[in-house]
This record gives structure tokens, sequence and C-alpha cells, in this order.
């Protein structure tokens, strides 16, 4: 009917030619400009980025060597991305080692119970004072950057020598403002979802990255 929810996302869907054909021309545009805008996203931030992905990806197989593990978190979509990059270290695929990883947001009960009891605030600091050891890394996700709970878990993992990884979209809010990563990879985007994409494909880049690292290793020891 007139004025419904659907007739606000897609106007043209009101029109009166709503064949197949004239739907699919009428989306077809919107679907290429948003994929041709990924793909130019993606370029423009591996250009700019490739060094830190590197540099950062050296350090966690130094920190996996260790005996170090990977915390990830965030909030929302970000928690879905904090645990996807959880089961890639934990179950990758043929080939590449299984690492050492928590998803923070995986387990439901503690998140409420402290969010409940003390601050939905501090739903990962308290996690990060229970998990977290010196060899350890930290890697927060965030859209906009400025959510109050990944920047007090960063504060807490500095304390405890953990390497903190951020990821940010935007202009980096206050996870760039306040310096509190170690390593901040930020999608100047003002897209969500185009955020949540280009943040995926550094982490998958910073898992390969770990595992070239790590085999590069075994290969210099004679392993």
């Amino acid at each position: 009917m007139s004025g419904s929810f659907s007739d606000l996302l897609y106007p043209m869907l009101s029109q009166q030619d709503t064949s197949r054909t004239a739907l699919v021309a009428a989306l077809e545009p919107a679907g290429l400009e948003k994929a041709e805008e990924a793909v130019r996203l993606r370029e423009k931030v591996l250009a700019e980025q490739a060094g830190s992905i590197a540099a950062c990806g050296a350090e966690m197989a130094r920190r996996f060597a260790a005996g170090g593990k990977l915390l990830s978190f965030g909030n929302g979509g970000s928690a879905t991305a904090a645990a996807d990059i959880v089961a890639d270290f934990m179950t990758p695929p043929p080939g590449q080692r299984p690492l050492p990883a928590i998803a923070f947001t995986n387990d439901v009960a503690t998140v409420t119970a402290v969010a409940n009891d003390v601050s939905f605030a501090d739903v990962f600091l308290r996690q990060l004072i229970a998990f977290g050891k010196p060899n350890d890394m930290a890697m927060a996700w965030s859209s906009s950057g400025n959510s109050e709970n990944l920047v007090r878990a960063f504060e807490t993992a500095r304390k405890r020598g953990i390497l903190m990884i951020g990821l940010a979209g935007y202009d980096g809010g206050r996870m760039k403002k306040e310096a509190t990563a170690d390593y901040l990879f930020v999608v100047p985007s003002t897209s969500i979802h185009r955020i949540q994409e280009v943040q995926s494909l550094i982490a998958h880049c910073l898992r390969c990255a770990v595992d070239v690292e790590l085999s590069d290793r075994v290969s210099s020891n004679g392993g």
C-alpha cells in the first residue's frame, strides 16, 4: 500500500511497470555502484596500509610463537566480525595451522552478567583482566572507533603488555584521537557496510601474514 516501508526504501517498486525485467533494470545500477565502491575502497586501504598490515602480522606471529593468543571483540555487527576471525584462526583452511583465539562476545552469560551487574562499558575489560597475558593480542572492531567498552579495554590491555589492534571506520574516532592502539587500521568511509567489508579483508590479510611469518620461522629453524 502507499507509504509502506518498502516504498520508502525502494520507490521504484511502486511504479506501474513492476515486471521482473523492469525491477532488475532498476536495481542493477545500485548493486554495481556498491560493488565498484567496495573494490575501490579495498584497493585504497591495501595500497596505503599494506606495510602496517605486514608489520602487525609479523608481531602477531612472534607473539603466537611465544605462546600468546588472540582476544577479539566488538559490538553489534562488529561482534560477528570478531567471532569470524577467531573461527578463522582456530579452524583455518587446510594448509594453515590452528592458532589459539577467543571471541569475547561468544560468552553470552559473561557479557550479560557484567553488563547487568557492573556496566556495559566493562564487558570486554573484565574478560581481558581474566584472560589477558603479556604475549596476547587484543583485536577491537568498531565502525566508528568511538565505542567506550573498546577504549576502556585497550586501557587495560596496555597495562598488561597486550598488543592492541584496532579496526575502525570514518576518521578512526576515539581510537585514533586517543592513540589507544599499537596498530590501527582505519577504513575511510561513512558506509557501515563498506567499512565492515574492508575490515574483514584486513583481518584475513593479517591471518595470512601470520601464517606466512610462522612458516618462515619454521623453515629458518630447519623444522
